[in-house]
């Protein structure tokens, strides 16, 4: 059992909407389920912990869940980190070895990392990720692995996820205080791209957006490597939101309605229907129009959309995306939201669901699990790459330089 267990893999999602845990095993054909556990979440708001011991207690039932289903026990899990207090930004550095080339050994490229990496951030601030691009010899760019090369300078530019310090750490603390110990900390796009983009589109250019619960978190990818990374403070509970204020109804409800009748597109809706809305307090419940439901949808899902495109151009990297943007995540399943996007970023979309693992059940092949999923193959890359650890990188750097 205890060899067994040494090949398990665990991750935990903190989301805003849903804690899920899952547990697979790394065999010589690749990765199979073993067990997953989801819970409501609690105590989480826009992908951060606002009340610790709800949290807490959410991340327990989906663990306890999952463990029953695996049949082990959960000690050890990669825990996912997003929400709007995300931050990424490019940088640059290199070393010159002197007039002479001379071949590039591993402690060049650390330090030539290093010297990219060597940027002041606000104290409250933390490196999540360190994610090369490219290396520069002698000027000569486009270079993924320097390594035995000749150059008089080496050069590389990097990607950095930078997070908040206090939001990190209360997600690590919460899963700590489950009783599972924190291996490690992964963006969450840098993981559901694993399990949703394609290596063309990764090397031609392309935006993944994870609509989430409580935000829309942004990756993208030019040439293979991570060129952007950002956040939109609108997710699928914003949209609840709106229809609870809109029907004058209790939160719940509305969720209820969003997912049966609603539409990002009032045009797709027949006029005629109606939607029975319950009421707030003791009132007796109405039938309203469902195209008025689309009505109260179709605004946001444009704001949603108008504020990815106005971030991707203010950054340079709407002409990168060459081969459009994907999109997964619960809210990415609102009928009609395909049609807004496309309408409003003039880029061809796409709806994404998770590539399956070995015995996993189909329940989990749908988009708000495409962060799960792509977790456990980050974190076997994770760990092939710590196998690998006679460099002088180091296991997370190791791992970026696979993952990316």
């Amino acid at each position: 059992m205890a060899n067994q267990q040494a090949n398990f893999l665990a991750v935990i999602d903190v989301g805003s909407a849903k804690t899920c845990a899952l547990v697979a095993e790394t065999t010589d054909n690749g990765l199979r389920y073993r067990g997953h556990g989801v819970a409501e979440s609690r105590g989480s708001r826009k992908g951060v912990i606002v009340d610790l011991d709800k949290a807490v207690s959410s991340i327990q039932k989906a663990v306890e869940t999952a463990e029953d289903v695996a049949g082990a026990p959960i000690e050890h899990a990669l825990v996912g980190v997003a929400g709007s207090h995300i931050r990424g930004l490019n940088s640059h550095g290199g070393i010159t070895f002197g007039t002479r080339p001379r071949e590039i050994a591993k402690e060049e490229i650390r330090m030539a990392v290093e010297k990219a990496r060597a940027i002041q951030l606000p104290a409250d601030r933390e490196i999540l990720h360190l994610l090369p691009q490219e290396f520069i010899l002698d000027e000569q760019a486009g270079v993924h692995d320097p390594l035995g090369m000749m150059a008089a300078r080496l050069e590389v530019r990097v990607h950095m996820v930078t997070a908040a310090t206090s939001a990190t750490q209360n997600v690590i603390t919460a899963v700590n205080r489950a009783g599972v110990h924190v291996d490690d900390t992964v963006f969450e796009p840098l993981a559901a791209a694993d399990s949703v983009l394609r290596s063309d589109e990764r090397d031609l250019g392309v935006c993944l957006a994870e609509i989430g619960a409580g935000s829309t978190e942004l990756i993208v990818f030019h040439q293979g490597a991570v060129a952007y990374t950002g956040v939109i403070p609108v997710g699928g509970d914003h949209f609840t939101s709106d229809l609870s204020v809109g029907l004058c109804t209790p939160l719940a409800e509305a969720e209820k309605i969003k997912k049966i009748f609603g539409n990002a597109i009032v045009t797709l809706i027949p006029e005629g229907n109606e939607v029975e809305v319950p009421s707030v307090g003791d009132r007796p419940s109405r039938l309203l129009p469902q195209r008025l439901v689309a009505e109260i949808l179709e605004p946001r899902a444009r704001e949603l959309f108008e504020m990815m495109r106005d971030a991707l151009r203010q950054s340079g990297m709407f002409d990168l995306c060459i081969a459009g943007i994907v999109l997964t995540g619960g809210a990415s399943r609102l009928p009609g939201i395909f049609d807004v996007a496309e309408s409003v970023l003039r880029r061809s979309v796409r709806l994404s669901w998770p590539s399956p693992m070995a015995k996993m059940p189909s329940t989990l092949s749908e988009p708000e699990f495409a962060t799960v999923l792509g977790m456990v193959n980050y974190g076997q890359r994770a760990r092939i790459a710590r196998g690998l650890q006679q460099s002088g990188l180091g296991s997370k750097l190791k791992a970026m330089l696979v993952g990316a």
